[in-house]
């Protein structure tokens, strides 16, 4: 499996991608990604190269958003000044579940912040699915807090303020990397 950049023809999808995760996660019973995501704030992050699909053969199994820009409102100024990487939209194709690809995608951008010379990588999860929170601690998260206030990315209150951390490092993800050198952030 490799990895690569999404580029702005993949928008229809991801969205689609999307949209067939957030069935899945209402069969589990959470109301996870019901709101669509708005499409120009997709294609925004794609445009800035901050969005990756692993494709198996030609399928797309997986995809992951990294970046260095924290949702507004999540992290502290202190916080914020250490050198970190966000992920968002991780995501698995149900054809591909049971497969430690989402494992794998940790695994690959905590090496690639590393790379970019950020000390974290972190991220912000559904505040009330924790099934979720369960599975990053498992990867090797640790919780820093829960954040409730606030407007979502595309509208409504706060849903994704379980917020959570680790420390970057190389790794070993058995991903081809097709991706360009990360930038350097801090």
């Amino acid at each position: 499996m490799r990895i690569c950049p999404a580029q702005p023809h993949d928008l229809a999808k991801l969205l689609a991608f999307r949209q067939e995760a957030a069935a899945w996660l209402s069969r589990l019973g959470t109301d996870q990604w019901q709101r669509p995501y708005p499409a120009d704030k997709l294609l925004a992050t794609i445009e800035a190269r901050e969005v990756f699909m692993v494709r198996d053969g030609d399928v797309t199994s997986a995809t992951i958003t990294l970046t260095p820009e924290a949702e507004e409102g999540l992290w502290t100024v202190d916080e914020l000044e250490e050198p970190s990487l966000f992920i968002n939209k991780l995501t698995v194709a149900r054809t591909h579940a049971g497969q430690n690809l989402g494992g794998r995608l940790l695994d690959w951008a905590g090496d690639r912040a590393h790379r970019a010379g950020a000390d974290w990588l972190r991220l912000d999860a559904w505040t009330t699915n924790t099934n979720l929170q369960a599975y990053y601690l498992r990867h090797g998260f640790r919780h820093v807090r829960t954040v409730r206030q606030g407007i979502a990315v595309n509208g409504g209150p706060r849903v994704s303020g379980w917020l959570a951390q680790r420390a970057t490092a190389p790794s070993e993800h058995g991903f081809t990397d097709e991706t360009a050198a990360p930038t350097r952030v801090g």
